[in-house]
Order: C-alpha cells, then structure tokens, then sequence
C-alpha cells in the first residue's frame, strides 16, 4: 500500500464499525414485524439487513417477512421500526466494540481529527454517542438523512472534507461494509475495513479496500504507524 500524503482526516461508519447496534435493532425490527402479523427473524438474519439506512432494513424485513413492500406499506412498517427502534436504544443493548474507545482516544491523541459517516437516520446518533461518552471526539458527524444521498454515494465523505477544509488525499474512511468502500473509492480516499461488521454476510475484502483489520486496535496501530507522520 502507498501513502501518497499523510493523513489528517479519519471518516469513521457507526453501525458494525464502531457499535454492534444489531441487539436494539433486532428488537425493533421484530416488533415492527409482531405489529404487522408476521414471524420474528433471528439476530444473524437481521444482521444481514444492516448497511443501507433503516428504510432499506425495513423493506429487507418486509420481503423476508412475504409482507407487501409497495411505498405505503413500507412508509407505514418503516415508522413502525423507528418508533420501536427509538424506545429500545435506551436500553443500551448497543455496545461498542472491543477497544474502540481507547482507539479513538489514541488517535486523537496523535493529532488527528476523527468524524463519522453513518447511514443510520441522524436523529438516533447524538444519543448513541451519549451513550457511548463519544460526543467530544467527533470533528463532524453525518447521517444518513444529513444530505440528499448516503453511502455509498461519496457525498457525506466529500462533504465532510470541505467541512473540514482537509484534502481527500489526507483522509481515510474506515467501514465494515461495501457501502463505505464504494464511497471511500470514489471520493478518492484510502479505504479501510473491519472484518467484524455488517456487510451482508459476505466478505469485507471481495470489495478490495487497502487493508482489511480483524480487530479495532490492530486497525489503530496501522494507522498510526503507517498513515501519519
């Protein structure tokens, strides 16, 4: 791998990078489902649904479910879920994890500004990062309502870069899931993975990002020992 420049900048995913967040979205997705008359999905099932925003997680139930996906039953199941979904991240089931927290602290510590790009709907993260004791490590945070378009369109990415005033050159996205590749390519960043994520039941690396991590940490000191100066 070739560094063109050091980096500055370091985009991080939320869901399945950062948080496991699938124990609160289970929960909801099955009580939208009990609403609707339909049979629970397993955790792993559900797992494989997550990446593309809490719309698109909702239809995925809805077709697994054999229920209609036309635009106003989803409308109506995709309130359903949000709904249930805010009452559940109360709960705290949502948990980061191994090592992430001393991972961020460590490279803010080494002087670089941290930010994130989720596609989960914006109105759920600032309560997440209460929760997780997060709300000061972050330079600028997106969701996947923030603009127009989400992952993997680089919008938020590009967005976050001229929100910042750092290069595309001099920043990293860090994911679990195709999405965040996809972006991190087109916007012309280093693309980095966690194998540990969602990224529907496929392997991170068939989606040829720079350098694929098994664990929070190790991702860290690459990054440290590699990425900057």
């Amino acid at each position: 791998m070739v560094v063109q420049s050091p980096k500055k900048l370091i985009i991080f995913d939320l869901d399945g990078t950062l948080i496991d967040s699938v124990p609160d979205l289970s929960v909801a997705t099955n009580q939208m489902l009990a609403t609707l008359g339909a049979n629970a999905a397993d955790t792993e099932q559900v797992r494989t649904w997550v990446g593309n925003g809490s719309l698109k997680l909702t239809e995925r139930a809805l077709a697994w479910a054999g229920l209609p996906t036309d635009m106003y039953a989803l409308k109506q199941a995709h309130q359903l879920f949000l709904t249930a979904y805010q009452t559940h991240i109360k709960t705290h089931k949502t948990c980061e994890y191994q090592g992430v927290s001393m991972g961020l602290d460590r490279l803010r510590q080494a002087g670089l500004i941290l930010a994130i790009a989720t596609n989960k709907p914006i109105a759920f993260v600032p309560e997440i990062l209460t929760n997780m004791g997060w709300t000061d490590k972050f330079a600028c945070v997106l969701g996947g309502d923030s603009l127009p378009t989400k992952k993997p369109d680089p919008a938020p990415l590009l967005h976050i870069c001229n929100s910042l005033d750092i290069g595309t050159a001099q920043a990293v996205m860090v994911g679990d899931s195709v999405n965040d590749i996809q972006a991190s390519k087109s916007a012309g960043m280093t693309a980095l993975a966690l194998s540990y994520g969602y990224n529907y039941g496929k392997p991170i690396a068939d989606s040829n990002p720079d350098a694929v991590f098994d664990e929070f940490g190790v991702l860290v000191d690459f990054i440290l020992q590699n990425l900057v100066k």
